[in-house]
C-alpha cells in the first residue's frame, strides 16, 4: 500500500457513511486517501456523498484488512476499512478491562485456555464438570453446552479474592443470560450500537451470538483490535463453533459479526 506523508488521523470511534452528519475533517481525510490510492477521482470537499461512497466500495474491492482478509464492500468506513486506509496504528487497541473484577475474570479465563473435554465431544471432563456445577447443573445427568457456564465460573473465581458476590446472572443458557441481564438493568451494547460505535466494545464484556432455534454462543472479549476481537471462548474450537471441545483464544471475530450484542458487568 502506498505510504502517505500525512500522519494517520485516529479512527473517530463511530462508522462514517453516506447521508449522515459527519465531521468534515474525517470526510476530507478519507477522500484524500482514496485519491492517493487510485480509487478516485473524488472531489475533496469533506462531504460524504455518492461519489465518495462509490470510491470507498472500489477501495474495499481492491484492498484487504490488516489480516489480509477481504473487506466488506458496503461503502461504509468502519474500523476495519479505516485501518486499511490509514494503517492499523490509526485504530486504537483496547487491552485493559474497565474494572478490577473484569480484569481478574480475564486473567483467570486466560489460565483456562487449553482446557479440553475428556473425551472430546462429550461436554465432560474434570474442569468442564466444575464449570457446569457452578451454574447448578449435574454433568452426569446429560450433555450440556457449557460456554456460559465457563464464563460464570470465571466470574466466581474472580469475585472471591475481591470478597464480593458474583454479579453475573447464574445460568448456562446464552439467550437466557442476555434476557435476564437486560431485565436486571445490566448494561448491554446491542449489535446496532456496536456497529455504529465500535468504541463501545471493551475488554471484559461478554459477547452474545444468537445461532437460531433458541441456541447461541458466548465468550469473553479479551482485547479489541480495530474492528476485530480477541476472545476467550469455552465449548468452542479454532473455528469458533458453539459445540466445540475446549477453551480457546481466538482473534478473528468481527464486532459486526456479533449478532445479539455484548453484556457489560463493569460497575455492577
Amino acid at each position: 500500500m502506498p505510504v502517505t506523508t500525512r500522519p494517520p488521523l485516529p479512527f473517530p470511534g463511530r462508522v462514517i457513511r453516506q447521508d449522515k452528519t459527519n465531521n468534515l475533517e474525517h470526510g476530507l481525510a478519507i477522500q484524500r486517501r482514496l485519491n492517493e490510492l487510485g480509487c478516485g477521482p473524488v472531489d475533496e470537499t469533506g462531504n460524504f456523498g455518492g461519489q465518495t461512497f462509490n470510491a470507498v466500495q472500489l477501495f474495499q474491492s481492491r484492498f484487504t484488512d490488516a489480516d489480509g482478509l477481504p473487506l466488506e464492500i458496503d461503502g461504509v468506513v468502519g474500523a476495519l476499512t479505516w485501518a486499511a486506509l490509514f494503517g492499523a496504528q490509526s485504530v486504537s487497541i483496547k487491552n485493559e478491562a474497565a474494572s478490577p473484577l473484569l480484569g481478574r475474570v480475564l486473567e483467570f479465563a486466560s489460565m483456562q485456555v487449553g482446557v479440553m473435554e475428556q473425551p472430546p465431544g462429550s461436554n465432560r471432563g474434570p474442569e468442564v464438570d466444575k464449570y457446569l456445577r457452578s451454574v447448578g447443573l449435574r454433568p452426569e445427568d446429560g450433555s450440556f453446552a457449557w460456554c456460559v457456564a465457563f464464563i460464570y465460573f470465571c466470574f466466581n473465581e474472580a469475585a472471591s479474592p475481591l470478597d464480593r458476590e458474583n454479579p453475573m446472572v447464574r445460568t448456562a443458557s446464552v439467550l437466557d443470560h442476555w434476557n435476564r441481564a437486560g431485565a436486571r438493568g445490566i448494561p448491554r451494547v446491542t449489535t446496532e450500537m456496536a456497529t455504529e460505535q465500535p468504541v463501545l466494545v471493551r475488554p471484559g464484556q461478554i459477547f452474545v451470538i444468537d445461532t437460531g432455534g433458541g441456541h447461541g454462543h458466548s465468550g469473553l472479549v479479551e482485547q479489541v483490535v480495530g474492528g476485530k476481537l480477541v476472545t476467550i471462548e469455552g465449548n468452542s474450537n479454532d473455528g469458533g463453533s458453539r459445540e466445540g471441545v475446549g477453551v480457546f483464544r481466538r482473534a478473528m471475530r468481527k464486532v459486526t459479526g456479533i449478532n445479539k450484542g455484548f453484556v457489560d458487568y463493569n460497575g455492577v
